[in-house]
């Protein structure tokens, strides 16, 4: 560039090599060189589209989606090696009793631990984005930088479809969602009242009462072993609750939860929960998850977290190709959480 050199002494203007050398390998650079650009050589332009990239690159990890419930509100593990198939992990259930023995007892009752294995497939979440020579023409003539909004959705494309992985699963590839119908989470029923089990048609101590029991049946499956700190709602249930007085209190049903239930930490809005959200909510009605936010009870395991490779020429193209890994839910502890359908 004629007013301005790429100088290899400021960090602020680093730039993946692999993409540099791909760029200067292609025909791609030299049809960019002229005098309305103010590129000297194909070597700046290489040299100056390399930098390009490699800040729309770090500017896609920067975005955040709110969102997408399971990627900000699931314990994320990363713990199978990235190049594995599959990875088998055991769901545990404690046995035993301990009882008063003697000086000289010998037939001590054991305690143990069983596990069932579950194996599960790793999975490629894969996507891609671009820029042709005219993009990159008219973002120079213009002055601005490469438009960062195809970066982000690729990105967005592929965590949607991991979110949508953690909540529903996918059976054709064996890998399992929280919602997923052979995942041993416990079913809890939720009492009818006038032939209907929806909040919206409950009273606010109705609500409470379900709530309530949603606890008392979890601690009676687990001898009250498992305490969920996390109940996931619909948004439009979650918003009712939070809105909802309890009459002569000053509480909303939320509020008082928050303050009075003994182990719940968080009242969460998960759209993938909605009776609408069919991509993601078998049931075909509003579902009520609690759980325990831990990662000894469960994870999304991601063996290898978004990855977006040195771009690839095509034609008068840069392709740059993405690239994440992913196990599904890994349950141990399937009891420690509970599903009710129709809240």
């Amino acid at each position: 560039m004629a007013n301005e050199r790429y100088n290899p002494n400021k960090p602020s203007e680093g730039y993946d090599k692999a993409d540099l050398a791909a760029l200067r390998a292609s025909n791609i650079t030299p049809t960019l060189v002229g005098a309305q650009f103010r590129f000297d050589s194909a070597e700046d332009a290489s040299i100056f589209f390399a930098r390009e990239l490699d800040y729309i690159k770090a500017k896609s990890y920067d975005r955040v989606y709110p969102e997408f419930t399971a990627l900000n509100h699931f314990p994320i593990t990363h713990e199978v090696p990235e190049g594995a198939e599959t990875m088998t992990y055991y769901s545990y259930d404690k046995t035993g009793f301990a009882v008063i023995i003697g000086n000289y007892a010998s037939d001590l009752p054991r305690a143990d631990v069983k596990g069932s294995p579950t194996t599960a497939s790793v999975k490629s979440i894969g996507a891609s984005y671009g820029y042709s020579v005219q993009e990159m023409r008219a973002s120079r003539m213009a002055g601005k930088s490469l438009d960062v909004r195809k970066a982000t959705a690729a990105r967005y494309a592929i965590e949607r479809t991991i979110n949508m992985i953690a909540f529903a699963g996918d059976a054709k590839h064996k890998l399992m969602g929280m919602l997923s119908t052979d995942n041993n989470i416990p079913l809890f029923t939720l009492p009818a009242v006038n032939g209907k089990t929806s909040w919206k048609e409950k009273s606010a101590s109705e609500i409470l009462n379900d709530i309530n029991s949603m606890f008392g049946y979890q601690s009676k499956l687990t001898q009250d072993v498992e305490r969920a700190d996390t109940l996931a709602l619909p948004p439009d249930v979650y918003i009712d609750i939070s809105t909802r007085q309890i009459p002569n209190t000053g509480f909303t049903v939320k509020k008082f939860l928050m303050e009075n239930a003994p182990y719940l930490k968080e009242i969460i809005s998960a759209p993938e929960l909605s009776e609408k959200n069919r991509e993601m909510n078998p049931y075909g009605e509003n579902v009520a998850l609690l759980y325990t936010n831990s990662a000894e009870k469960f994870s999304l395991e991601i063996p290898m977290p978004f990855y977006q490779y040195p771009i690839q020429i095509r034609n008068l193209e840069t392709i740059v190709p993405c690239e994440e890994r992913v196990a599904g839910i890994v349950l141990y502890y399937p009891l420690s959480a509970l599903i009710a359908v129709g809240v």
